[in-house]
């Protein structure tokens, strides 16, 4: 479980390129030329790629909430986020797997730095089939919120009470019916301080309802892969910290989850604990 395939894809991208490239070498064409093949063939490959999902998501996908997740489009958003890892040089160092549960949905909570948080964690923990609950511009993407949808993810309007609450109550049910693993970051937003900003106490009520277990984590590094591309490669570190048995999370209150959980994660990031 959880085995790590993430380049696959890139490298396979550039094998091809490669080839062509040798190819052209063997046709008799010099060096340069060769080279234009090699690019010529990396730049058509890609595209191809981007086309492909596109016209899958167009096919596969949904305009909005879906009852039931589409594995294709499970597996595209996770193929998908292993090469946009590859594209921005990420690498992804994850600890703690070994606490992941073995069997049933749980309830993914996370500190916030960067868009590339839920990629590097669809790609790196794709067999766990988490989809994030993200804010409603996010899941209005030409191409990639179709297929968002159709993986099951979910739009969350903070500003809008009743419209939070129908995302927090469908993303329950998708773990009380065995759908998803969903995937929650409660500061609502990217930090632009590298600080922990306030949890939203409410969300955890996905995991009381969803009768789940909360599994508790902290990523760091992510906000660096913008300022390293393209010359430097960024390492991100993932690390799973404990997972809160869903007999402790029906104990406690959403406030309580909340400020138990912000601790834990401000603890290990080095930042003070609030009382």
């Amino acid at each position: 479980m959880h085995k790590n395939t993430s380049g696959l894809v890139m490298a396979c991208m550039i094998c091809a390129a490669l080839g062509a490239g040798f190819g052209a070498l063997g046709a008799g064409l010099n060096w340069w030329q060769a080279l234009l093949v090699c690019l010529g063939t990396f730049a058509a490959v890609n595209l191809l790629f981007i086309v492909f999902w596109y016209v899958v998501a167009l096919i596969a996908g949904s305009k909005g909430p879906v009852e039931n997740q589409s594995p294709i489009c499970r597996h595209g958003c996770a193929i998908i986020a292993e090469w946009l890892c590859s594209w921005g040089r990420v690498h992804a160092v994850v600890s703690g797997t070994d606490l992941l549960p073995q069997e049933g949905r749980f309830l993914w909570v996370c500190n916030h730095r960067s868009a590339y948080d839920p990629v590097v964690t669809a790609d790196r923990l794709r067999d766990c089939n988490i989809a994030f609950l993200s804010k409603p511009s996010n899941m209005n993407l030409p191409g990639i919120a179709r297929l968002a949808w159709g993986a099951g993810f979910l739009a969350i309007d903070r500003e809008n009470d009743r419209e939070a609450l129908k995302a927090i109550l469908r993303a329950a049910d998708f773990l009380k019916r065995g759908v998803c693993s969903i995937g929650l970051y409660p500061e609502g937003t990217r930090t632009k301080t590298g600080k922990l900003l306030p949890f939203h106490a409410g969300s955890f009520k996905i995991a009381q309802r969803g009768n789940a277990p909360i599994v508790l984590a902290a990523i760091q590094g992510s906000e660096n892969v913008g300022k390293n591309f393209p010359f430097r490669r960024t390492v991100v570190n993932l690390d799973i910290l404990e997972v809160i048995p869903v007999e402790k999370v029906k104990a406690m209150s959403t406030q309580e989850l909340s400020s138990y959980c912000r601790n834990r994660i401000a603890g290990h990031l080095g930042e003070e604990v609030e009382e």
